[in-house]
């Protein structure tokens, strides 16, 4: 079995993006029910085997227009937006009942692209998902197009997908297409053209060789694919491009069907701890006491406990410099509390910040995923 097919099933975390076209038949408007089943089934083995799922769907306004007799023609902005939102809730009916065959619990998540590049929203939004995977659910994303004027004209799901791998530190990305991968060329046009197994750096020249998204439901691309990789490698998350139209797609990947693998050059947690270290300019700093620095050197979290001092004014995922008495700066993080939270709780016990707060907050201050030393 190749390594990159074998990553698959050994995935710790798995986003799933399912496409308009693949959801919905372009003929009758209709969902493909015996198609989401197979989906499903392939959902719950990855589950069995104790991997974590989520599902970036698209497919609400292909699923809505239908039954708002909106055939036949292009949409207008807000004929869009209605036809979501009628076609959300069969969408997401239709996940709760294929799933609910292997008793598993679905739940349902808007979101935008802001949602998860503001780093308010990114956490609260992070916390929700992993909170939901704790408790043995799996997430069905969307687009919140009913409000999300940018995405339905200009956006889509596979960069959505690629920012919820970003924002869960997912380590794989599967984007199901009507594609079996990355060609040479556009095998539609160019007969040619040749599938590229793997993809380790995104140079100019495999940039070229995307094409543009053809007529029909699917509002993505080769094009928007690999802006959706670019994002993913940043985050340390593989992402596969495979054909979703058989059944079973997951089960045909693990199996060796034709595919093309982007690789990045480390894994999620190395590649968050990077994007914090290197790119973001703390705000404000903590400065904590010689225990919590033992802490922190054992690779723990940063709790209210082991912090003397706030210093500065920053908001609730703000990055913040951690000091120690000195003012050596001995870490930098994103921040569970805005400081005037933090200099309320700060020398006190986690399980005295409801009492404090009058809210129960994040037992950290800065969780040891959103930190990194030095």
């Amino acid at each position: 079995m190749p390594a990159m097919t074998a990553s698959l099933a050994q995935a710790r975390r798995l986003v799933i993006k399912v496409g308009s076209a693949l959801l919905v038949d372009p003929r009758t408007g209709l969902l493909r029910r015996a198609w989401l089943d197979a989906l499903a089934d392939d959902v719950a083995r990855c589950r069995a085997r104790g991997q974590e799922v989520i599902i970036v769907s698209s497919g609400s306004i292909a699923a809505g227009r239908e039954h708002l007799g909106l055939k036949g023609r292009p949409l207008r902005l807000e004929e869009k937006q209605a036809a979501a939102a009628t076609g959300q809730i069969r969408l997401a009916h239709a996940y709760q009942e294929t799933l609910a065959r292997h008793d598993i619990t679905v739940a349902q998540i808007l979101l935008t692209l802001q949602d998860t590049e503001d780093r308010r929203r990114h956490l609260n939004g992070r916390a929700t998902i992993e909170t939901l995977l704790r408790l043995g659910a799996v997430p069905v994303i969307n687009e919140n197009d009913t409000v999300a004027t940018a995405e339905i004209r200009f956006g889509d799901n596979d960069r959505l997908a690629a920012r919820v791998s970003q924002m869960v530190s997912a380590d794989t990305l599967v984007l199901l297409s009507d594609i079996d991968g990355l060609y040479t060329a556009d095998p539609k046009r160019d007969p040619s053209a040749t599938l590229i197994p793997e993809v380790h750096e995104l140079t100019p020249e495999i940039e070229a060789m995307a094409g543009e998204a053809l007529p029909g439901y699917s509002s993505g691309g080769m094009v928007t694919k690999l802006v959706a990789a670019r994002i993913a490698m940043g985050a340390g998350c593989r992402m596969v491009i495979a054909m979703g139209k058989e059944a079973a797609p997951l089960q045909r990947i693990e199996s060796g069907a034709p595919c093309t693998w982007f690789v990045p050059g480390a894994e999620p947690r190395t590649a968050r701890k990077r994007w914090i270290a290197g790119s973001l300019k703390p705000i404000g700093s903590v400065v904590i006491d010689a225990g919590a620095a033992r802490a922190l050197a054992d690779g723990r979290s940063l709790l209210p406990a082991g912090v003397t001092a706030v210093e500065g004014r920053f908001r609730r995922g703000d990055p913040i410099a951690v000091k120690d008495g000195q003012g050596r700066v001995l870490a930098r993080g994103l921040s569970a509390y805005d400081s005037d939270d933090a200099d309320r709780i700060r020398g006190h016990k986690s399980r005295e910040i409801e009492a404090i707060l009058g809210y129960r907050g994040r037992d950290e201050m800065i969780h040891r995923d959103d930190l990194v030393l030095g």
